[in-house]
C-alpha cells in the first residue's frame, strides 16, 4: 500500500473519528438530532476548511468529495443509534478526538507539503488541521476548547509532526504517516493518563 492509499484511508478514519466526538458531545449536552447533525460536521470540517482557505484551496477539498458527506452523516448516524454502546469504551469522546487529531495532523502537513510551503508551517498547518475542528466543537458546546485544559494536546501534534517529517527524510514515507499519527496518539493518551502538562501563568 503506497502513502497516497495510506493518507487517503487516514482521510476517512479522521473525518468520522472526529464527527462522531462532535455526535456525542452533542449527545452530552442534550442537542437534538440536527444539532448533532451540525457539530458533528462542523468538527469533522472545520480544521481542514481553514487550512484550505488559509493555503487558497477552494472551494475546500470536502466540497470535491461526496464521501465526506457520506461519512460524517454515517458517523451521526451510528452514534444517534448506538450512544450508549460507544460511551461504553474508555471515555469515548476522548478517544474518537484523539484518533482525530492523530490522523488530521498529518493530512494538514501533507496538504502543506503539496502547497510547497516551508516545513515549520506546514507543521503548524498540520496542528491546525488537528485542532480547530475541536475548537469549534468545544465553543458551541459553550465550554472551554480542550487545546486551552492543562493536559498535553497540540504539543502532542507538534511532536507527531516532527517525526513525520524526519521519516520523509529518510524515505520511510511508506510507515511515516501511520507511525507519526501513533506517536501523537500515543502521547495525548499517556499524558492524560499520567497527568502530564505543559508550564503554566501563574
Amino acid at each position: 500500500m503506497n502513502e497516497q492509499n495510506i493518507i487517503t484511508i487516514l482521510d476517512y478514519l479522521g473525518t468520522f473519528a472526529f464527527a462522531v466526538s462532535g455526535a456525542l458531545a452533542a449527545a452530552e449536552k442534550k442537542f437534538d438530532i440536527f444539532g448533532a447533525i451540525f457539530l458533528g460536521f462542523v468538527t469533522a470540517i472545520g480544521g481542514g476548511t481553514l487550512r484550505d482557505c488559509m493555503l487558497g484551496n477552494t472551494p475546500v477539498a470536502w466540497l470535491h468529495n461526496i464521501n465526506i458527506f457520506y461519512t460524517i452523516m454515517f458517523a451521526v448516524l451510528i452514534t444517534f443509534l448506538f450512544r450508549n454502546t460507544i460511551q461504553r469504551f474508555f471515555k469515548a469522546l476522548f478517544l474518537f478526538d484523539t484518533i482525530g487529531i492523530s490522523v488530521f495532523t498529518i493530512i494538514g502537513i501533507q496538504k502543506g507539503f503539496a502547497a510547497d510551503i516551508s516545513v515549520p508551517t506546514a507543521i503548524m498547518m498540520g496542528i491546525a488541521t488537528a485542532v480547530v475542528g475541536g475548537v469549534f466543537r468545544d465553543v458551541l458546546c459553550n465550554d472551554i476548547p480542550l487545546i486551552f485544559h492543562k493536559e498535553i494536546y497540540a504539543t502532542a501534534c507538534l511532536i507527531g509532526g516532527v517525526v513525520y517529517v524526519a521519516l520523509c527524510q529518510f524515505d520511510f514515507n511508506g510507515v511515516a504517516a501511520i507511525a507519526a499519527a501513533g506517536i501523537i496518539f500515543t502521547v495525548r493518551t499517556l499524558s492524560v493518563r499520567y497527568n502530564w502538562s505543559l508550564p503554566r501563568f501563574k
